[in-house]
């Protein structure tokens, strides 16, 4: 059985079957989109996905480029900069 947790507004978690969440799924996706909420979706007791307004999801996307900037920049002072003749070279371009 999967079920479906979402926070209610600032309460505790509430689950939902997946039979009612598909008699609901309008009114969880109102939620989400209006009310910023966020939904983590249950099988067996383990999260196994999320519903998250589309500004929740900007922001991981812009921390996951910064962290990859941050790691090829790290690794550029590791190698002590490289250029792109040397790079193709090494990668056999």
């Amino acid at each position: 059985i999967m079920y479906i947790m979402y926070l209610a507004d600032r309460g505790a978690p509430v689950n939902i079957s997946v039979a009612e969440i598909r008699a609901r799924l309008a009114d969880v996706l109102n939620r989400v989109a209006y009310r910023g909420e966020r939904i983590v979706l249950e099988r067996r007791g383990k999260g196994v996905a999320a519903i998250v307004p589309l500004e929740d999801l900007a922001r991981l996307e812009a921390m996951e480029e910064a962290a990859d900037l941050r790691a090829a920049r790290r690794a550029r002072r590791e190698r002590g900069g490289v250029s792109l003749d040397s790079l193709k070279d090494e990668l056999g371009l």
